[in-house]
């Protein structure tokens, strides 16, 4: 981030108040009979209504316009494991686009928890307050437990974004960009740069879609992910899952050769104008490193022109960012009272 951008966030964030966010009351308290509807005693009334029948909850509270967005700090944007506390921003920023796209209300919570069971009881134990919750920024594998063990527990909606936003609309740019080019997704080869929960989760939904497991080709930090691979042992379930025969390659540029579709979800300036030459004609290359992609668009199109290539900013074109997803799937979620976000609703949202 340059000098001039570092100070202008900074005075965003600081002025007129420090935040983002606050509480606006949406009932008239100008007298004294609207405080005493408000709160003592008026409020006993809604109170015993819903110990009586507590999905009146929707009826008489927020509880049906309102989200939690829930993180641990652990894994925050490209800044890694930084702490609850400064990953506030971020989550005040996450309330703010619920706000603006959907209308809908946001409790941003950051939780000084690390340990997963832990984490799970004290997420779970905020269901009665909340329509939904938006899991934010909490490092894989651990995520992947977490999620899961919340929706067993939890009669509203669980959301993983950084899982199932990402991929929601990875894969929508996937299929509309194949179409572009003249291409079929159960057709193409993939390469993945990155192996963690967005990752992850891009990978399995465009398989869902039609795109041939065996055409897939995952790496992480130590290169391709192959079944005889040294430290199989101890890679987690998630990445073995994609392991892949060993075939030579060893290295993201080996991986990279022939390809149709690059997914980068790993690091800054990872793939060379020298690699992007050697994939498959018409490609697509979604660099989607936050803040800093995999590649530049500049530097692609220089390369080779008929590159397609997304990436997550605003100030480039082609942008590929879970606000043009998350609002709107729960938006619709609250509205029709779900009790979760499923496969189905994941599929059509691509689709939408």
């Amino acid at each position: 981030m340059d000098e001039k951008l570092k100070q202008a966030a900074l005075a965003f964030h600081q002025f007129p108040v420090p935040g983002k966010v606050s509480v606006t009351p949406t009932k008239s308290l100008a007298t004294q009979q609207d405080l005493a509807l408000a709160y003592s005693p008026g409020v006993a009334a809604p109170c015993m209504e819903i110990h009586a029948n507590p999905a009146d909850a929707y009826k008489y509270t927020a509880k049906g316009n309102l989200v939690a967005v829930i993180s641990n700090g652990t894994a925050v944007l490209g800044l890694g494991n930084i702490g609850a506390q400064a990953s506030k921003p971020v989550m005040e920023g996450k309330g703010v686009l619920f706000k603006k796209f959907a209308g809908i209300d946001v409790f941003d919570i950051e939780i000084n928890e690390q340990d997963p069971d832990k984490l799970v009881d004290i997420i779970a134990a905020l269901e009665p307050t909340f329509g939904g919750i938006n899991l934010e920024d909490i490092k894989a594998p651990e995520c992947f437990y977490i999620e899961q063990k919340l929706k067993e527990r939890c009669h509203i909606p669980v959301f993983h974004d950084d899982q199932h936003g990402t991929a929601i609309i990875t894969a929508a740019a996937a299929i509309n960009g194949l179409r572009v080019v003249g291409k079929k997704l159960e057709d193409v080869s993939l390469v993945v740069s990155g192996a963690g929960a967005a990752a992850i989760a891009c990978t399995n939904l465009l398989v869902s879609l039609g795109l041939k497991r065996e055409n897939v080709t995952l790496c992480d930090s130590k290169g391709v992910i192959y079944q005889t691979r040294e430290d199989r042992e101890r890679m987690d379930a998630t990445k073995v899952h994609y392991a892949i025969a060993d075939n030579g390659q060893r290295t993201l540029a080996d991986a990279v050769a022939g390809k149709d579709i690059f997914l980068g979800l790993s690091g800054a300036d990872l793939l060379s104008p020298e690699m992007l030459k050697t994939m498959a004609d018409k490609p697509l290359v979604f660099a989607m490193a936050n803040p800093n992609p995999e590649i530049k668009p500049p530097v692609a199109k220089e390369a080779r022109a008929d590159v397609v290539i997304g990436t997550g900013r605003s100030d480039y074109p082609n942008q590929i960012n879970n606000v043009l997803c998350f609002p709107f799937l729960f938006r619709g979620a609250l509205d029709c009272g779900a009790s979760e976000i499923n496969e189905a609703m994941k599929k059509a949202a691509v689709y939408a």
